[in-house]
């Protein structure tokens, strides 16, 4: 009975009728004669020589110890030479380190074999001819990508001459059409397959289609190719092309599979479509590809897979892979096999070749054991515990940590500075291939990456406490890395207090509650000589915005984002508070060592004093002549109320400060503090011009 595929339930295909070859027997149930298996197979990056069958039946034979049986690799060539008919340069073997072409002359584009056809749609292929169908099938028989020319095409564009087929990156502005019908405007780094008149094809991902196979053509060139794998990446993402060839040069193909595949094509295309091969191949090879040579010993594979196994028996396992191994004494030395490229040279390789052995042996016959390797030296690692130590600080004053991306854009972070007031955008440094246009650059603001986070959590959250410790990456160039300062960020915003039955208050964060937080981390440093004093920053509200000082060092900005960044962010009506500090300075600060003290069990004496100063007096200032002025007695100095009105006049305002003082061996007196207190109101008087407010 005449079927379609579609009837027989083979595939979608309803166009026509199945032409079986003639070994088709009537009788012969259609299961027996194109039943077949289909095995799909996960394959990892570095083991693209097992993407064929070829490779998948070589595994299997070492696997069970059988021997593995190749394809005929003569080439039936006929009597006509290929000299003379076609050339190749090579422009650059970095990019390009192997090209091979042969020829094939009178060949018919006719469909090739049913079973062919068949095999390729169960690999997912559409057939076409038994030109192009060899190609394909010998891609995904022996893993090699191939691509036929029209000769005849090129002998035209050649204007009658010898085509010379060269292999360079794009001239400038220079375009192709590919086989997709699709024309692309090149980057400068596509390598080309071209000839005298121009590119034939974008090298290892696709044809041009200008030169391609058609139903009209009677000679063809094949090509096969090496190709840079890194190159090939590197196109296929600024192309955006994705096709099986460009799957295969992507991983690093051996070159010696250039040779195995030309063969391979040149044969069945004269075997599908008929055709005379003409005598030889033009091989191209500037670049010898040297297979590396890796020494294991019995003492590797006992300290490294902790069995212990003889130099004859690595031998065994390593030429069943196609290893050419020499034995001396307990050693092999094992020569990489001309299909892979993922064995390295030195240790790397050593590890490399320890892997083969362990899979072939078989993971479940080497035994737990325990460790036996001396442990290396412990060596502390100065940035790591730096930053555990703000990390533990933090939390535990009960801030969340978060971790954002360091990839961002320059407009992301443009947003932490008001309109109008934006400083000329920065260098950064750009990555040559990012995954997203909003992250093309390391970023050089914490502040910034931290804001994003809040303005996504902050809907959701009564209210927020977050921080994060990482690096900035400023660009630098008198060297070839960026420099990379450590930061802390900290942003806080939402209600002081959530919301329960014993906080009757509904107020929220506001400036001092960062002073605070900032404060309790130098405590925690035991950095006791700090000053906070007001500062501008166009990321922060006027007014409400202080820098952080160690001596001469500004360590950073705290304060009340400015009203205007708060309009680039999505923050609704909440305040946010932040800050940011240079870490790296701020630890530079902390003692190593500090002193301790036993708690003082007498008493202290407590007393408040309220001074009436200028407007533009700061805190810190007062509370300097204090404790310069109360000495080793005065324990603590506390500001617990500031007060303005009428009463203490115009551009004047009163501050009040709880005094602790407390002695370490005996209980104070009213005389003892009193000489305390009229030294301390002296020196504020003649220092800061205070006047002293009297109890009433």
């Amino acid at each position: 009975m005449i079927c379609s595929e579609k009837e027989l339930g083979i595939s979608e295909e309803h166009e026509g009728v199945i032409i079986l070859d003639d070994d088709a027997t009537a009788g012969i149930p259609l299961a027996d004669y194109m039943g077949d298996a289909v095995f799909e197979i996960a394959i990892l990056p570095n083991m693209v020589h097992c993407a064929n069958v070829i490779g998948a039946a070589r595994e299997i034979a070492a696997y069970t110890n059988k021997k593995l049986k190749y394809p005929n690799l003569d080439l039936v060539t006929g009597n006509t030479p290929i000299s003379g008919k076609a050339f190749v340069h090579i422009t650059d073997p970095e990019l390009n380190p192997r090209f091979i072409v042969g020829l094939l002359e009178n060949v018919e584009a006719k469909p090739s074999p049913y079973w062919v056809q068949y095999r390729l749609r169960l690999a997912g292929m559409r057939p076409i001819n038994a030109i192009v169908d060899a190609t394909n099938y010998v891609m995904m028989d022996a893993g090699q990508p191939l691509h036929a020319f029209d000769y005849d095409v090129l002998v035209k564009r050649a204007k009658g001459k010898a085509p010379t087929i060269t292999t360079r990156t794009p001239k400038k502005g220079e375009k192709l059409t590919t086989l997709d019908e699709l024309e692309r405007d090149l980057d400068s780094f596509n390598e080309l397959v071209c000839d005298s008149a121009g590119a034939l094809s974008i090298a290892g991902v696709m044809g041009g289609l200008e030169s391609e196979v058609t139903s009209d053509t009677t000679n063809v060139l094949l090509e096969s190719a090496n190709w840079n794998f890194i190159n090939i990446r590197k196109t296929i993402a600024s192309q955006r092309m994705n096709t099986e060839a460009s799957y295969r040069n992507s991983r690093n193909l051996h070159p010696e599979i250039a040779r195995v595949g030309i063969v391979l094509g040149l044969n069945r295309m004269a075997e599908w479509g008929g055709g005379q091969i003409a005598d030889g191949l033009i091989d191209e090879y500037p670049q010898k590809y040297n297979n590396p040579t890796v020494q294991i010993s019995e003492d590797d594979a006992q300290r490294m897979l902790g069995i212990h196994i003889s130099a004859s028996e690595i031998a065994d396992l390593l030429s069943r892979l196609e290893f050419t191994c020499k034995i001396k004494k307990d050693t092999v030395m094992a020569t990489a096999p001309e299909y892979r490229t993922d064995i390295a040279q030195g240790m790397i390789g050593k590890a490399d070749v320890i892997e083969e052995i362990a899979r072939l042996y078989g993971y479940d016959r080497i035994e737990s054991t325990r460790l036996q390797a001396e442990l290396p030296p412990q060596r502390g690692n100065a940035e790591e515990e730096r930053d555990r130590k703000i990390q533990d600080i933090l939390v535990s004053l009960g801030l969340q940590e978060i971790i954002s991306y360091r990839l961002t854009s320059p407009e992301a972070e443009a947003r932490i500075y008001p309109p109008g007031n934006k400083p000329e955008t920065p260098a950064y440094i750009v990555l040559k291939n990012p995954i997203a246009v909003e992250k093309r650059v390391l970023r050089r603001s914490l502040l910034a990456s931290v804001l994003e986070i809040v303005e996504r959590n902050i809907r959701v959250r009564e209210h927020l406490q977050v921080f994060e410790v990482g690096p900035v990456f400023i660009p630098d160039p008198s060297q070839e890395l960026p420099r990379e300062p450590a930061r802390l960020a900290i942003a806080m915003s939402g209600k002081r207090f959530p919301y329960a039955w014993d906080h009757k208050t509904n107020q929220d964060y506001d400036f001092f509650d960062m002073k605070g937080l900032i404060e309790s981390i130098l405590t925690a440093l035991h950095i006791k000589e700090y000053t906070i004093t007001t500062t501008e920053h166009p990321a922060f509200h006027p007014g409400k915005c202080a820098a952080l000082f160690i001596g001469d060092d500004q360590i950073g900005v705290l304060g009340e984002l400015h009203p205007l960044v708060k309009e680039n962010y999505d923050f609704l009506e909440s305040e946010i508070i932040a800050a940011d500090l240079d870490l790296e300075l701020l630890i530079s600060h902390a003692p190593e060592e500090f002193k301790t003290e036993t708690l003082v069990a007498f008493p202290p004496v407590i007393e408040d004093l309220a001074m009436i100063v200028a407007e533009n007096t700061l805190s810190a200032e007062i509370e300097t002549v204090i404790k310069k002025s109360g000495g080793f007695l005065l324990k603590q100095v506390d500001l617990f109320d500031i007060f303005r009105g009428e009463q203490i006049g115009a551009g004047m305002k009163s501050m009040a400060y709880r005094l602790t003082y407390q002695a370490p061996n005996r209980t104070l007196t009213d005389k003892d503090v009193g000489k305390l207190r009229e030294r301390i109101i002296k020196q504020l008087e003649k220092e800061v011009g205070a006047k002293v407010r009297k109890a009433e």
